[in-house]
C-alpha cells in the first residue's frame, strides 16, 4: 500500500509542478487551485508513504521520477527543448532509482 500512496503523490506533484508555469505566478485562479491541491494531496501521499519506506529512499524516488515526468511534460506541452546532456541526466536519474529499488536492502520491500 505503501508504493501505491508513493505512486499517488508522484502523480499529484507532478500535475501541480506542471502547472506552475500556467498560474502565471499564482494570477490565474483555476491553476493555481488544481496546483494547490496536488500538493496537498502529494504531501499527504508521501507522509503516508513513510509510514514504512524510509524517508530517503521514498524521497529520492518521488524527486527523481518527479523530475523526469516533468521535463518530459515540459517538452511536449510547453515546447522545453531537451537536449542530450539533460536526457543523459535523466536517465542517469532513473538508473539511480532502479539500482535503489532493485539493489538496495534499505528499501522496505
Amino acid at each position: 500500500m505503501s508504493y501505491l500512496y508513493l505512486g499517488i503523490a508522484i502523480f499529484a506533484e507532478i500535475v501541480a509542478t506542471s502547472l506552475l508555469k500556467a498560474s502565471e505566478g499564482f494570477t490565474r485562479f483555476v491553476p493555481t487551485v488544481i496546483l494547490g491541491a496536488g500538493y496537498l494531496v502529494a504531501f499527504y501521499c508521501l507522509s503516508m508513504a513513510l509510514k514504512e519506506i524510509p524517508t530517503g529512499i521514498a524521497y529520492a524516488i518521488w524527486s527523481g521520477v518527479g523530475i523526469v515526468l516533468v521535463a518530459v511534460i515540459a517538452w511536449i506541452f510547453q515546447g522545453q527543448r531537451l537536449d542530450l546532456p539533460a536526457m543523459i541526466g535523466m536517465g542517469l536519474i532513473i538508473v539511480g532509482v532502479l539500482v535503489m529499488n532493485l539493489f538496495s536492502t534499505t528499501t522496505g520491500h
